[in-house]
């Protein structure tokens, strides 16, 4: 199977004037040019800006705890074997609290031991999402007490951007910059 970038980021030379507008204004929020599934969705600049809009307030502001929203970003990498988002979000999480032994046991595609009440809680409601493609009563009763319903919103929200985002860079074979996270290993098919 050939691993080339398929979307590498685009040379501002090569950029349309709607894309350079729309790198423009990505930056210019972000304080980085657009990189990751951002590079790829360029080639669409309303879907990059609009996906930014999302991923802004889901990434940055969802009312999850922060460790907690970042293992729910580490279950998605896991779930897509995507790379990118895995090497970045690792140390995320890392930097937010969530223990390295539950990263690794996400890693193997296993539930982790030890994790903490809210933690286990997001983590049971976003495998069975992704896997069943649904939660069932006990799962969802579970999340709602410890989150509420903006919260369950928030946890489905990170959920499926990130699903977006992994859909992107793993049809376009997007090349991770990062070399000190030790890449997953894709699942047995």
């Amino acid at each position: 199977m050939a691993t080339a970038d398929r979307m590498p980021p685009i040379a501002a030379e090569k950029m349309t004037a709607d894309q350079k507008k729309a790198a423009e204004e990505f930056a210019a929020g972000r304080g980085y040019s657009a990189r990751g599934p951002f590079a790829v969705m360029l080639r669409s600049p309303e879907v990059m800006l609009r996906a930014k809009a999302m991923g802004d307030y889901l990434r940055f502001r969802n009312v999850l705890p922060k460790r907690v929203s970042e293992m729910v970003i580490l279950i998605t990498a896991r779930e897509w074997t995507q790379q990118y988002e895995w090497a970045y979000h690792y140390g995320f999480a890392l930097e937010e609290g969530l223990a390295k032994p539950t990263i690794e046991a996400i890693a193997e595609g296993r539930r982790p031991e030890g994790m903490k009440e809210d933690e286990a809680a997001a983590y049971d409601f976003s495998i069975e999402l992704h896997r069943t493609r649904r939660v069932s009563d006990v799962t969802y009763a579970r999340a709602l007490k410890l989150f509420g319903e903006q919260g369950i919103v928030d946890l489905i929200g990170v959920s499926g951007y990130y699903t977006f985002n992994a859909m992107m860079m793993n049809v376009a074979r997007s090349k991770v910059d990062i070399d000190k996270v030790p890449p997953l290993q894709k699942f047995p098919e």
